[in-house]
Parts: C-alpha cells; structure tokens; sequence
C-alpha cells in the first residue's frame, strides 16, 4: 500500500502535468524543469505505486488504466486547489484559458457560428479552441484532459455528465435528377439502392450511426452500403455526384441542398430525431470556467432542459 504521508506530493504534481502533456519534454516545458528531472520524477512515482504509469506510443507516452484511472482525481484535485489558492472566486470576463470542443463537421457547419457568439459574449478573453470528432477519438476521449465539452446524440459511458440542447431529424438526399426516385424514397427502393455510410470516428460508426442501423432494422430497413466517407460534406459530395442516397442531419441537408444538386426526398418512414446532447466529463463537471463554457453553449443553442445533467456511473469494481 502507498503510505500517503510518506509520498512526495511534488511526484504527484509531475504526474498530473504529463497526463495533460502526454510527453516528458511537454511536462518539463510547462513545469518550468528539466527533462530528467520529470524522467527522475516518474521514476519514483512507479517505484511508489508498483505500476508503469506510461508506455512509448509513437512520439508520445500512452498512461496506462493506473494512470488513466488517476487521471479525473488528480485533474479535480489541482482545479480545486487552484481554485481555493485563488480565493475561491471565478470571473468569466477575465478568464484567459483555451477551452475546447469537439464537433462533427456538421456541427461546424450548423452550430459553431451561434456557440462561438455565445462564447465570445460570456468569455471575452478565453480562446475557443475547435477539434473533430476524430481528434477527441484518438486523444482518449473527454476523460484523457485534452478536450472539454463535446455535442452529439446521447451515449453512456463511465463518468460521463450529458445535458440535451434540441432534437435534429435524419432525413434522406438524393441527386436532384436521380432517375429512379421522385419525391419519395419507397421501401423498396431503399432496400435496393446503394447508400452512402458516415463514420465520424476513425473510421468507425458513431453513436448517431448505431442508433440510426438499430432504428431501420427495427422497421425492416436495411441499407446496401456502397460508399463509406469519414464527414457529412463527404455525403453530400458523393451523393450530388451519384445514384447513391445519403442520409444528412436536417440543418446540414438544407445548407447542402442550396449549395450542390442535391433535394431532400421522404423516406419510407418518419425520419430518426436525434437528441443532440452535451456532453462533458466529471474531471471538468467543477470546473468554474468550463462550467461557463457550457452556459454559453446551452444559451446558444436550445431551451435549457427541464431535468438535470444526467450521470454515467462508474461500474464498481468486483474482487
């Protein structure tokens, strides 16, 4: 067992920095040290807790689940301290932080103009840093430290907080001189047209895109995939240029529809409304500036839900 007392809390502080940093260079830059001596530092610390704490990844370190599980209480720790050392106070209209967002392209396209508004006003100092969904993917996710809020349809993971902003219809495009659908795409035709698939997250589906397959197979709809393209713009491009048919976020179709030769067609089916969903992890859910981050996003895009941020618990672990 690690004997707290006997710990050097600096071990800790060094731990913390290279979670964030995810390299020992980055650590020592930000903890204004040496690279051996955060090297030295982690030493001890595996020596102290019996475990790696990290392994080479690339040009990177990669935390393994000790450090991983490690990593919201030391994040919450420190933001505490932070905060107590400040005198507890938080003022949004001098906070000078970089706080990020991950976004499909689709909500780039849709939302990021409104949130961006919305943040400016409410953070006037603060930096909106803008990532995809990809970036948010392959950094470990909102509880790796790398990013702080994300929008999308409702999922579960552990430690999750998510609050809903507005529900978006999943509606079907075609070419405007597709020559086998007219106004609507008939269960037949959707059954045997080829379909174009998105998958926003390194190259797999998403959680709109399982919620969307368990949907249609639910109703006996099953879609011959022909193409599978990693953004919504891809669809769009695709779909203008094919026989192929598309699926698109509504707000998103309208804009594409104005833009290429693309028009929205009824399907067999009343389309799939998503419930678009914030979401954040509990590493941040204390955090006064993120806290501020996400009224500006639930100001700049729907009526505030009438329940509370739901939770994801934590399985417990079992012996």
């Amino acid at each position: 067992m690690v004997n707290l007392n006997a710990l050097d809390l600096n071990l800790l502080r060094v731990l913390h920095t290279v979670l964030q940093q995810r390299s020992v260079a980055g650590a020592a830059r930000a903890l204004h040290v040496t690279s051996p001596a955060i090297s030295n530092a982690l030493g001890r610390l595996r020596e102290e807790l019996g475990d790696p704490l990290f392994v080479r990844h690339g040009r990177g370190l990669t935390p393994t689940p000790r450090a991983q599980e490690l990593a919201p209480v030391l994040s919450g720790v420190f933001a505490q301290l932070e905060d107590s050392l400040r005198g507890g106070s938080f003022d949004p209209a001098t906070c000078t932080r970089t706080l990020t967002l991950a976004l499909s392209d689709a909500d780039q396209l849709t939302s990021l103009a409104a949130i961006a508004r919305s943040f400016t006003a409410r953070l006037p100092r603060a930096a909106l840093q803008v990532v995809s969904l990809d970036t948010l993917t392959s950094g470990g996710g909102l509880g790796a430290g790398h990013v702080d809020l994300t929008i999308g349809p409702r999922f579960e993971e552990p430690g999750l907080y998510t609050r809903a902003l507005f529900h978006e219809d999943a509606v079907l495009v075609v070419r405007r001189d597709h020559p086998r659908v007219q106004k609507t795409v008939t269960r037949q035709l959707f059954n045997t047209e080829r379909h174009v698939d998105v998958h926003l997250l390194l190259g797999r589906p998403g959680a709109g895109n399982r919620q969307l397959t368990t949907a249609l197979e639910a109703l006996g709809l099953v879609r011959q995939v022909g193409a599978t393209v990693p953004t919504f713009a891809a669809v769009a491009t695709v779909v203008a240029n094919t026989d192929l048919i598309g699926g698109l976020p509504r707000r998103v179709a309208e804009l594409y529809c104005r833009a290429l030769d693309l028009r929205i067609v009824a399907g067999p089916a009343a389309p799939l409304s998503f419930e678009m969903c914030l979401h954040w992890h509990e590493r941040t859910h204390h955090d006064p500036a993120v806290a501020s981050f996400r009224a500006a996003i639930i100001d700049a895009l729907g009526a505030r839900p009438r329940s509370a941020p739901t939770r994801r618990r934590r399985s417990r672990r079992t012996a």
